[in-house]
């Protein structure tokens, strides 16, 4: 088995990445993390919820639980996995899904020992570039969106309950505005021992790149309004600095946390 660092993708594209994170205007801490691993090629957002800071504690060791299980995998590719593979799926598609569900666990029985941090839990949004292309891994309602020629698409779904009865029913727009439980997920890491952790295989061109999100930032702005700011911004710093004043523009109710990642030649 290859023993070698992963790299972050092919050549003869590389990729450029920024982030930031931001309270917003109406909360008095923030829940949301962020992480730029550049040496694995690992790009994650999560979004923590449960009041007292543990929403931060468990956004935290979402965090932390993926950048220890990175490292130990990359040194020692056959170490012994708390999960066993999937294998429906290549290495590098398990290993992402394997470091969330183990996150996922730990914040789990964190959660049950303390009961001051029962109920804690995180969304989160990852994205692992390997050689042929990069992974696509979520749990919850935060996003990822890709921008490829002047288009923005989601490519992932939320796992909230508006999304569900959307699904389940035609809601006219202006009852999915009023929808009065907009902030229940239906899925998300802590709430239970073990957790559905969604993935999809994408191969990005020169050009593209992909935005992660949590609601504090796709809640106030619409996709279009999403797409301006990237496109006008400058450089990826700018733009990660444009969607938060936007959202905060718009009211910022809730933490504001972005990443974006660009694939350039």
């Amino acid at each position: 088995m290859n023993t070698l660092p992963r790299q972050a993708v092919a050549e003869p594209l590389r990729v450029e990445v920024a982030g930031e994170t931001n309270v917003g205007r109406k909360r008095s801490h923030n829940e949301d993390n962020l992480a730029i691993f550049s040496e694995y090629g690992l790009y994650v957002v999560a979004d923590g919820m449960g009041g007292h800071a543990s929403g931060e504690v468990a956004s935290k060791m979402a965090i932390d639980t993926l950048r220890e299980f990175f490292s130990a995998t990359s040194d020692d590719p056959e170490r012994t996995w708390p999960y066993k593979m999937d294998r429906s799926k290549g290495y590098e598609e398990n290993r992402l899904i394997t470091g969330i569900k183990l996150a996922n666990l730990r914040i789990f029985e964190a959660a049950q020992r303390d009961p001051r941090q029962r109920g804690m839990g995180t969304t989160i949004v990852a994205i692992f570039a390997v050689v042929d292309g990069v992974y696509v891994a979520h749990v919850g309602d935060s996003r990822v969106y890709r921008i490829r020629d002047g288009k923005l698409d989601q490519l992932t779904e939320d796992h909230s309950l508006l999304n569900d009865y959307i699904k389940m029913k035609r809601l006219t727009p202006q009852e999915i505005a009023n929808f009065p439980h907009k902030n229940v997920i239906v899925r998300a890491l802590g709430m239970k021992d073990t957790v559905k952790v969604d993935t999809r295989f994408e191969a990005p061109r020169a050009g593209d790149a992909m935005v992660l999100c949590s609601d504090g930032l796709c809640g106030p702005l619409s996709d279009e309004r999403v797409l301006e700011l990237v496109q006008r911004a400058p450089n990826l710093p700018s733009a990660t600095q444009a969607l938060i004043d936007g959202a905060n523009e718009n009211g910022g109710p809730d933490n504001i946390t972005c990443v974006i990642a660009r694939w350039i030649e």
